[in-house]
């Protein structure tokens, strides 16, 4: 059986309160447009992503879609400005 902490009203000392960091709720939600598919994959690969997205509590569809965005954004050529 684990002890029980017995609190007491002593003085906590010197200290400071820190600036509220954290962004607001409305700034963490992050809905991108999504476009549905049909598509085939292997079911070796859909078996890894759902084996990891269990692992991490998350949507296999999630994951894949995660690694196709980051695929397409390292692969992506920069805009250039064209000349009029």
């Amino acid at each position: 059986m684990k002890k029980k902490i017995k609190y007491t009203d002593e003085p906590l000392g010197s200290l400071r309160v820190v600036d509220d960091f954290l962004p607001p709720p409305e700034e963490l939600v992050f809905k991108e447009e999504n476009i549905k598919v049909t598509m085939s994959l292997n079911k070796s690969s859909v078996e890894f992503f759902k084996k990891e997205a269990k692992k991490h509590h998350t949507s296999y569809q999630s994951m894949i879609r995660r690694l196709l965005a980051l695929y397409v954004a390292q692969h992506q050529k920069p805009l250039t400005k064209r000349s009029s």
